[in-house]
């Protein structure tokens, strides 16, 4: 489970900058997010929504500006294997094996990560209403279903920060409430969220705050 929260926030984006290609898609984003709290980063399409994830991720370099996790920057060494470990993230595209089932998946994700995981494979998909297509071939499923399976990695480690680009896409209003679950128990249990998302997500907590891009 996350650590216990803490004084300070868990995550601070400081004056961020994002770019694609020669087109500064964002600049001075700043926010933070504390134990038990969700950041939801909105805007129209093509605004840097899923640049300005990756960022957080230590997948892009940042044009300017700097990211912290637990008050220590993490934008300049995105490869600490301290903050990987802390970290979680749900891309758009749900980066399953498509010649695996869901179970070999989560076997392969687990094994992956290392450590001990907070529940067994066969357990998170049961959490997200896969348990039935353990043992079908991933390529076969329908969208929603590689959605839950993806979703069900979150499940399998105890990061403390959740970064979910657009977690409902693909999903039903069971899926999307499933979604909403299991984003709430993550901010009860103290972790934090940054997420993309086209609805807003209603959390048990009620603790989610706009980070607008593109409308200046």
């Amino acid at each position: 489970m996350p650590r216990p929260p803490s004084e300070a926030p868990l995550l601070g984006i400081e004056d961020l900058a994002g770019r694609r290609g020669d087109r500064l898609l964002f600049s001075g984003l700043s926010a933070v997010a504390a134990a038990g709290e969700a950041l939801r980063v909105s805007g129209p399409n093509g605004c840097g929504k899923t640049t300005a994830l990756r960022i957080v991720c230590g997948l892009l370099h940042p044009e300017a500006g700097r990211v912290r996790w637990r008050g220590r920057t993490v934008s300049e060494s995105p490869r600490d294997p301290g903050w990987r470990r802390e970290l979680a993230f749900v891309g758009h595209h749900e980066a399953l094996k498509d010649t695996l089932t869901p179970f070999e998946n989560l076997r392969f994700a687990r094994a992956l990560r290392g450590g001990r995981a907070p529940c067994r494979p066969e357990e998170a998909l049961e959490r997200v209403g896969l348990a039935a297509e353990r043992d079908t071939l991933t390529r076969e499923l329908s969208a929603g279903q590689r959605r839950r399976a993806a979703l069900a990695r979150l499940l399998l480690d105890d990061a403390a920060l959740w970064v979910l680009d657009e977690p409902a896409a693909a999903l039903d209003r069971d899926g999307t409430t499933l979604v909403e679950s299991l984003c709430s128990e993550h901010a009860s249990a103290g972790g934090a969220l940054l997420f993309t998302s086209h609805q807003p997500l209603v959390l048990a907590s009620g603790r989610v705050r706009e980070l607008r891009l593109g409308d200046g």
